[in-house]
């Protein structure tokens, strides 16, 4: 047992001595239901402590272990290695207090395996140390409930580097479902985040919320019903979202001012909008690039928008597939991009939803976005807000299936064109009906009146080819 552990089981075992000894002589502890304090503490959480591999001088391959009466008397003193602990949870009236203990004493190296069953909560979790696993039976059969949350913003909240949480279901939180911020090597495997009363203004924002981290895994999770992103990663670097599925999200999945992102292999559904990349002003880390988004299934994103107001996810068309905003060399490639109202696929600057940028390092364009190989279907005979209404009044309806909003950067203009390398690449996609339409809403004078608009559905400018992003590569945690 480490150290840690047993001076916070003394210091329990003393508060309940001196307990007991100013009760009266009479008592029993059968009568006051006390308990040895170390069987309290087993029967909450179920401790395996399993010794870490010893070093040896060995060669490598060498399947020898020395034992401890080998060890020379003089290394007595030595550090010896960390014990790996597993703490089991299993679903109890106390097992709040257990599970907050526990995560307080954790060491790096813990695994904290939930059983099968509903735990429930009404405090956050929260979680420090590096190198923990937290892991259940199954995203269906674990289920860490936050129904009655009273406190905490999050129902998991992480701070720490190497953490991996698998197989479990976090639900009906009061905030966020899952928060990580600055931690480094994070994977999220097989786990399930979800509103249960379906899309609502009030449910929590984010499902996946890992922010300003490094090397971040989201695979094979689930996320339903978050106010603004299910799966989101910010201000990040290497990111990979993959084999994923989000719906009834106002934003299904978003990938905001990240360097070195890729989403492939995901089913975006029923969320207002299925993948959105974005850059926003006002933040530490801006100028979002190479993102890569690619074989996914992005369909039937018509959900009405029930983002709380001034959320800037609250000005996305219901309606829209793929949504690049501000962003720069993001390829799109090898999706299917069907059935959107508003739109299947869009790629506008930051100018053209209307707000005040304060921020002077901030970049408000798109650039470099390279839109190949990818299939459409028919949509846009419905477009929503403000936003959607704005788009038919220029381009008429139904809407194409790319729109892009036409605003350049005319310091970089080269005889009155836009270099490619700056441009928006549109080549080699197919449509179930037709064509593949596009149309160009012809700048800021348009957007900002219908009136003087000189849109253009004209491809022709963008059938060329940009240079491939390069893939994202790292060590995922394990």
């Amino acid at each position: 047992m480490n150290i840690q552990r047993y001076l916070f089981l003394l210091s329990m075992w003393v508060g309940l001595t001196v307990g007991c000894a100013e009760s009266s002589t009479d008592t029993t502890p059968s009568e006051t239901g006390a308990t040895d304090p170390a069987a309290a503490d087993a029967s909450d959480a179920q401790i395996a402590e399993v010794p870490a591999e010893e070093t040896t001088e060995s060669p490598v391959g060498d399947d020898s272990v020395a034992s401890a009466e080998d060890a020379p008397e003089s290394e007595s003193h030595e550090e010896t290695p960390a014990e790996v602990a597993v703490v089991t949870f299993e679903p109890g009236p106390d097992v709040q207090k257990t599970v907050l203990e526990e995560l307080i004493l954790a060491e790096p190296g813990t695994v904290f395996q939930f059983e099968e069953g509903v735990f429930e909560f009404t405090d956050g979790l929260s979680l420090t140390v590096d190198d923990v696993t937290i892991r259940g039976r199954g995203m269906d059969k674990t289920i860490l409930s936050f129904k009655n949350q009273e406190a905490g913003a999050e129902g998991l909240y992480i701070t720490s580097d190497n953490v991996v949480v698998e197989d479990l279901a976090i639900e009906d939180t009061k905030g966020n479902a899952t928060k990580s911020l600055k931690a480094d090597n994070i994977a999220y495997r097989r786990v399930r985040v979800e509103w249960t009363g379906g899309p609502k203004e009030t449910n929590g924002a984010y499902g996946f919320y890992p922010v300003s981290s490094k090397n971040v895994t989201v695979d094979g999770c689930v996320a339903i019903g978050a106010s603004d992103a299910g799966i989101y990663v910010g201000q990040s670097i290497n990111v990979i979202v993959k084999d994923s599925r989000a719906e009834f999200n106002v934003a299904g999945i978003e990938i905001e001012n990240c360097y070195e992102a890729e989403v492939y292999n995901c089913v975006a559904t029923n969320n207002t909008g299925g993948i959105l990349v974005f850059d926003l002003p006002d933040l530490p880390q801006q100028r979002g690039h190479n993102v890569r988004v690619y074989k996914n299934r992005v369909f039937d994103n018509n959900t009405p928008n029930f983002a709380p107001a001034g959320n800037i996810v609250g000005s996305v068309p219901a309606g829209t597939g793929v949504e690049v905003m501000a962003n720069s060399n993001v390829e799109i490639f090898e999706n299917e991009i069907l059935n959107h109202g508003t739109t299947n696929l869009m790629v506008i600057s930051y100018l053209a939803i209307g707000k005040d940028i304060k921020d002077p390092n901030y970049y408000p364009y798109a650039e470099g976005i390279h839109i190949h190989h990818n299939q459409f279907s028919a949509g846009g005979d419905k477009p929503d807000n403000d936003g959607g209404k704005l788009m038919a009044a220029i381009l008429g309806t139904p809407l194409p299936d790319i729109v892009w909003d036409g605003v350049v950067n005319e310091e970089k203009l080269v005889d009155g064109k836009l270099p490619d390398e700056f441009g928006i690449s549109i080549h080699d996609n197919t449509k179930e009906e037709g064509e593949v339409t596009f149309g160009n809403l012809g700048g800021l004078e348009g957007l900002q009146d219908p009136g003087n608009a000189k849109p253009s559905r004209d491809l022709s400018p963008h059938q060329f080819t940009l240079p491939s992003v390069e893939p994202v590569s790292f060590a995922e945690a394990e």
